[in-house]
């Protein structure tokens, strides 16, 4: 199948708008242009995190909007320093959130522990407790940083065979990082 036969139609009509297309890019069209984020921030990057939504970056206009609760976010940042007591907090909110979810580790902190690596209380990153998709370096980085690595989600989700998924029929991402007793470990 090439590209053409894959990509959805959007045409005018006298009544309204038809989008004709694969069930699967009309599903991911839609999942990608209705991106909501967890407002959850840790230190330092929940500053940038904050500004990203404000009127210089405008994510709204990419349907991307902030939300408070974890039940209805689909994208978890994980903004500045993390510590062992914050991350069986933080894994308890990405279990809330509903399938099918992202994760974005923002900031030197959260993607290697930045310059508190020498801790002993501070996570050497995100993806030692959570499956991260896309890294964003910066101490702290800027909030156009962010937002392209929100785009990088929605280029993600647009090649998504979803309904697959969905049905079953795809093949599961390898198992979650996050080991049974390095979990009971942080509780």
């Amino acid at each position: 199948m090439n590209e053409k036969e894959k990509s959805v139609i959007i045409e005018p009509t006298g009544d309204g708008t038809v989008a004709v297309g694969p069930i699967d890019n009309l599903l991911n069209m839609a999942r990608k242009h209705s991106l909501w984020y967890l407002l959850f921030g840790t230190a330092c990057c929940a500053i940038e995190l904050m500004q990203t939504g404000g009127p210089r970056t405008d994510t709204d206009r990419f349907g991307m909007v902030f939300r408070s609760t974890p039940r209805q976010a689909d994208v978890m940042l994980l903004a500045g320093t993390i510590t062992y007591k914050m991350a069986s907090r933080i894994r308890l909110l990405y279990e809330q959130m509903a399938d099918y979810k992202y994760v974005i580790a923002m900031g030197s902190c959260a993607n290697t522990g930045g310059l508190f690596q020498r801790s002993y209380s501070v996570v050497k990153g995100g993806d030692l407790f959570l499956p991260v998709d896309v890294y964003i370096p910066g101490c702290p980085p800027r909030p156009e940083s962010l937002l392209e690595g929100l785009m990088l989600i929605q280029q993600k989700i647009e090649r998504e065979p979803w309904l697959k998924k969905a049905w079953g029929k795809f093949e599961a991402s390898p198992a979650d990082p996050w080991a049974k007793k390095e979990k009971d470990a942080l509780e």
